[in-house]
């Protein structure tokens, strides 16, 4: 190696080191020692027990002892989502009402009065008020209240620290499913709104077990399909109970619902990581953050604006063209008959073979924009097909539990079957059309976006195919 001319040669590492280390007291070296010493002990007297001294139990160490437990910690985390998804569903009651007085009575009422004033036809003012606001109304009045309570509760707990644990404890699980023990966050957001939960998979580095996540969030049941089960099993099952208990055994229906989505996300996640989808485990390295107070006003601005009104307003661009598909099949004829009603029938076998019928299938296939409106587009089609007096083509109309009983069973011949295979379906078909574009964006890919949603919809169709021919066979039916 050769230098020019005049330059002064370059100190050497080892000398550089040696003028570094004549530039430090001579204390320096026993200082740093002492200091980590310093803080070893003081870490060890947070966190080992010994035999002749109790370890200092901080608030975070204690409260980990709880929800960390191999045991106790899947208590409280049931217990934890359990609240706070009562929370949601009795906090969404009343202003989903209110929404839908406003929305579905006095606003929809007015618009009729003003489509009069203008002598719009009949037509122009069925598509428009009866067939795209309507629609769109019911979106936001059973939409809105639930994910605006879900949402922030579930910030809240990611603020405090709370979710970190949970991927802690589900680790396990998902490790063993060949995923990622993060999958368990993103499952959560998905009952909340699917497409929220496929965002939320960014967390997860792994690109493969991230497409797993994608393709098994559905399973998660979303603040649309809430409602579907929610009916079913009041008016189904827990009527089969004594009035005392009718209540308790209605929940329990629909928490066994959510918890078989678990079991399918789990068994899917492994099938997935066993054949299309192979590959090692991510190492999960998770630092448990310490627990601190939530920031109120900073909650409410990412829950509110970054996830529910967001989520809201692609549900509503979807809902809106929804109502126009069911308005206008409901009210063009073909023959005889509307397009709604052939459909209806050409559909009814494989619905027999499903234990459902075709105005269910129906009401899905129009409903893929947003899940709310099955089951008013199931009344509707019920009632409209049936010839029930006042009922009008393409209106969806709101009753009480009394009124859908009597509609489904006396007008509609529904059973038992019926209900149970209509809440397995509704958790296992496909995604609604935003958490399709959601895939779409987060993946750009059309193969997994295909298989993300026509995998669920072959799930759906083999259970409910193995229910209704066991309960033909043990004679249920």
């Amino acid at each position: 190696m050769t230098r020019n001319l005049g330059e002064e040669p370059k100190p050497s590492i080892l000398e550089t080191a040696k003028q570094l280390r004549a530039e430090l007291s001579e204390d320096y070296h026993d200082k740093v020692m002492t200091a980590i010493y310093a803080d070893a002990a003081q870490i060890a007297d947070t966190t080992i027990s010994r035999d002749t001294k109790k370890a200092n139990l901080t608030f975070d160490r204690a409260l980990d002892r709880i929800l960390t437990h191999p045991i106790g910690g899947f208590v409280a985390m049931g217990l934890m989502f359990l609240i706070v998804f009562w929370i949601t569903i009795a906090g969404a009651n009343i202003p989903s009402q209110m929404l839908g007085d406003l929305l579905l009575g006095t606003v929809y009422n007015l618009l009729h009065q003003l489509a009069t004033a203008l002598s719009l036809p009949v037509w122009l003012s069925g598509f428009l008020i009866d067939g795209i606001y309507l629609a769109t109304a019911w979106v936001i009045a059973v939409m809105l209240p639930p994910m605006a309570i879900f949402f922030p509760l579930f910030t809240l707990l990611e603020d405090f620290g709370y979710l970190p644990r949970v991927a802690f404890n589900l680790d396990r699980l998902f490790a063993s499913a060949g995923t990622h023990g993060k999958q368990s966050l993103s499952m959560m957001m998905g009952f909340g709104c699917n497409a929220a939960g496929v965002i939320s998979t960014r967390i997860i580095d792994s690109p493969r077990e991230r497409l797993i996540a994608i393709l098994t969030n559905n399973f998660s049941i979303c603040n649309g399909r809430w409602p579907t089960l929610i009916l079913m099993g009041t008016i189904f099952i827990g009527a089969l109970a004594p009035p005392a208990l009718a209540s308790l055994v209605a929940a329990l229906s629909v928490v066994t619902i959510a918890v078989l989505g678990i079991v399918m996300t789990l068994i899917v996640s492994w099938g997935l990581s066993k054949t299309w989808l192979k590959g090692e485990t991510s190492v999960f390295s998770l630092e448990l953050p310490p627990y601190r107070p939530p920031q109120i006003l900073q909650t409410l601005y990412t829950s509110i604006i970054d996830r529910t009104l967001i989520v809201l307003w692609r549900a509503v661009m979807m809902a809106a063209p929804a109502g126009a598909v069911i308005w206008l099949s409901s009210n063009i004829m073909i023959g005889d008959a509307s397009i709604a009603a052939h459909l209806v029938n050409l559909l009814n076998p494989i619905g027999w073979f499903l234990g459902m019928n075709g105005v269910i299938l129906v009401a899905y296939i129009v409903a893929i924009p947003a899940n709310e409106i099955v089951i008013p587009t199931i009344l509707m089609l019920t009632m409209t097909l049936g010839k029930v007096a006042g009922a009008q083509a393409g209106v969806m109309i709101e009753l009480d539990d009394a009124q859908v009983y009597h509609v489904l069973t006396e007008v509609g011949g529904w059973t038992l079957l019926t209900a149970i295979n209509l809440m397995l379906f509704s958790l296992l078909h496909n995604p609604c059309s935003t958490t399709i574009l959601t895939i779409w964006n987060e993946t750009k890919n059309l193969k997994w976006t295909m298989v993300a949603t026509f995998l669920p919809i072959a799930m759906g169709v083999a259970v409910t195919f193995t229910t209704t021919l066991v309960a033909h066979l043990l004679g249920f039916v």
